[in-house]
């Protein structure tokens, strides 16, 4: 019991939250991520959440968002803590694109967001009209509005699962980085702070 409980200690917990609007293929994301499979998905009403193993040591904790109109308005609620943001758009629905990225530039702006690094996964690249990487990059101006933090578009497809691994990958990578240099930053403020009290004494 002790030794399991020491080796699981170990694990790093990361928080991904997973946006983007209705249809955008959020649910189908999360389940391939996660079961590497099809998975015939209704509209979330509230959540998903699932955990997944990316690393032996790091353990992340997704959590999938509903994306309809009325419920976007209680994203906000899930932004605490959050380590890794997903940000699910639809390449080929060209009617909703300015729509999504509104929304997506509004999450961006609340300060428990701040800094907490970003993949936008283009899916539906299967789709003859679907917009390639380079072009949701520029439609989402995401040099510009995420010029604060650590971010990468993938294109992808998740019905297919094409593009999902890379994508699956840079979280980890993004999440990895962050949160070594919150380490880093705690170790220097400890130090900072042992350094004032031996001054006092």
């Amino acid at each position: 019991m002790g030794l399991s409980g020491s080796s699981h200690s170990k694990v790093k917990q990361a928080r991904i939250l997973i946006l983007g609007l209705d249809d955008a293929g959020k649910s189908t994301v999360l389940y391939k991520f996660k079961f590497k499979e099809p998975f015939i998905t209704i509209p979330t009403v509230g959540f998903n959440v699932e955990m997944i193993h990316t690393e032996k040591h790091l353990q992340l904790t997704m959590w999938d968002v509903g994306g309809q109109q009325k419920l976007r308005s209680f994203w906000c609620h899930y932004f605490e803590n959050t380590d890794g943001l997903v940000y699910v758009v639809d390449s080929n629905d060209s009617k909703h694109l300015n729509e999504s990225k509104k929304e997506f530039q509004h999450v961006l702006q609340n300060e428990l967001i701040k800094n907490v690094p970003v993949v936008l996964l283009a899916n539906k690249q299967d789709l003859p009209g679907a917009l390639n990487a380079e072009e949701i990059t520029r439609k989402f101006n995401m040099k510009r509005y995420c010029s604060d933090r650590d971010w990468y578009v993938q294109p992808c497809c998740a019905l297919t699962g094409q593009g999902l691994a890379e994508g699956l990958s840079k979280v980890t990578e993004f999440v990895k980085n962050c949160m070594k240099s919150k380490e880093e930053s705690l170790t220097c403020s400890k130090q900072n702070v042992r350094l004032k009290t031996s001054r006092k004494v």
